[in-house]
Formats: structure tokens, C-alpha cells, sequence
């Protein structure tokens, strides 16, 4: 079994991948104050739990956005699992070239959702990951990775207001069915949500122009789900997208 990590700002998701497929994955919180020992135990515990040996784990696959839990996994990796984890970077052999002005800012999971995106529904191809951020990744014809857009991701919008603005309430995250808000929380949520879909509805429709009109847009992230259901433009949702990419890169690297 090859163990793949996805680091984000908010989550990290452990996965136990086969052939393409996810045995079984986990979700923890991203903190910086876990050591080594901590994700070690974790891991063990969970893959006990779920009926899996944690000396099966053949292989280790890191992406992350936060390097300064990056170097407790890799320790965490060498002291328990006795082997060095494969850290995705743009550097790496991924099957396409990354076209970014610099290469090295990419953020991992957009490379292995780029990776994976093409793998599966080919090229020109736009992926949309709705996490703590909203990432739209962009792939030519040509099957290159281009760059993309970063917008703040719906649930962080609706923190940010709420702690910026002392009288604005934390809201729920539902989707409004009328565009004119006649309470303040339904006003936030049409101003938020609703905004958030017609920015993807938007720059969508700008990015295809750019790269053709055979573009291919799939979704991937917590709120994918909800979000595909009220654009236009996503055609396919793919919930483990980032954690299939990592297992593909690691094939063309190990």
C-alpha cells in the first residue's frame, strides 16, 4: 500500500491507495504543534482501527502548502515507517510541464490535482478546488500546466467577515434561492455563496474562451458537491482527486 498525504492550510488527509484505488482515507486537523510521534500513533491507531497492518505501507507520498508540518511528516515517515517520503514539488517528473513564471511557487496540491485532472478527462482542462482557499488550476491542449486563479475559499470569506465586522454574524453555509437578502444573514449568504458561484460561473467562461472550447472542468474539495449542483460549468466532481495525483506521481518517480 502506498500511504499519500495531502497538508492543507486547514486539514490534512491521510489515504491508503492500491492501483488507483482509496482503501481508506482520514481527516485531521492541520496543527503545528503535532510532532512526529503524534501523526505516528494517529496513523497506526486509524489503519488498526480499520482493519489495515501499518507495516504494509510500502510507500509515503507528501503534498503540502505548510512546511513546517512538511518536516514532521517526513520525520514521522523515517522513524516509523523506516523508508524517506516522496515530497511533491514542480521539479518532479509529472507527465506534464508547468509553465508557471516560477515553477517552485506552484502549490502542491494543485500540481497533483492538475496530474490527476488529465489522467482521467484529458486536455484543455480546468480544475476547481473548494477549500480553505478557491483554486482554479489550468491545463492547455497541449496537456501544459499553465498557472491558474486563487480566490479566498467560501467558508473563510464567511470567518473573515464575521471577525472583521462586529455586528455581522457567523452564518451557515446555505445557499440562498432569491438574489435580494431581507435578513442580515441572508444577505451575507447571497453576497458570499451566491457570489461564489457566479465567480465560477465567470471565470470559467473566460478561461475556456482561452484554452478552447473542448475544455473540461471538474471539481474537487469538501464543498465541490454543493457547488457543481448550482453552476453551470462543472461537468464532473472528483472527491479524491489530489490523493489519486499523488499516487501517480509517485509511479513516475519512485
Amino acid at each position: 500500500m502506498l500511504l499519500v498525504t495531502d497538508i492543507g492550510n486547514t486539514h490534512t488527509v491521510f489515504g491508503l491507495m492500491r492501483e488507483g484505488r482509496v482503501l481508506k482515507h482520514w481527516r485531521i486537523t492541520s496543527s503545528l504543534a503535532r510532532t512526529e510521534d503524534e501523526i505516528g500513533v494517529l496513523l497506526r491507531i486509524y489503519c488498526q482501527q480499520s482493519g489495515f497492518d501499518f507495516k504494509d505501507i510500502s510507500g509515503v507520498c507528501i503534498s503540502s502548502v505548510v512546511p513546517d508540518l512538511t518536516a514532521s511528516h517526513v520525520r514521522m515517515t523515517e522513524k516509523y515507517l523506516n523508508s524517506k517520503p516522496l515530497v511533491i514539488h514542480a521539479g518532479l517528473e509529472l507527465g506534464m510541464r508547468v509553465l508557471y513564471k516560477d515553477p517552485g511557487t506552484v502549490g502542491a496540491d494543485r500540481l497533483c490535482n492538475a496530474v490527476a485532472g488529465v489522467k482521467k478527462y484529458g486536455a484543455p482542462l480546468i480544475v476547481l478546488d473548494f477549500g480553505t482557499a478557491t483554486t482554479f488550476d489550468c491545463v492547455n491542449k497541449e496537456g501544459d500546466y499553465l498557472g491558474g486563479v486563487i480566490a479566498p475559499g467560501i467558508e473563510t470569506s464567511i470567518r473573515a467577515l464575521h471577525h472583521k465586522a462586529a455586528k455581522l454574524p457567523q452564518v451557515e453555509l446555505s445557499i440562498p434561492r432569491h438574489p435580494v437578502g431581507q435578513t442580515t444573514t441572508e444577505s451575507i449568504q447571497v453576497g458570499i455563496i451566491r457570489g461564489a458561484i457566479h465567480m465560477v460561473n465567470g471565470l470559467v467562461a473566460d478561461i475556456s474562451r482561452e484554452l478552447g472550447a473542448e475544455t473540461q472542468v471538474i471539481a474537487t474539495g469538501g464543498l465541490a458537491p454543493v457547488l457543481a449542483r448550482e453552476t453551470e460549468v462543472i461537468a464532473h466532481v472528483e472527491p479524491f482527486l489530489s490523493l489519486e495525483g499523488m499516487e501517480m506521481i509517485y509511479a513516475m518517480n519512485r
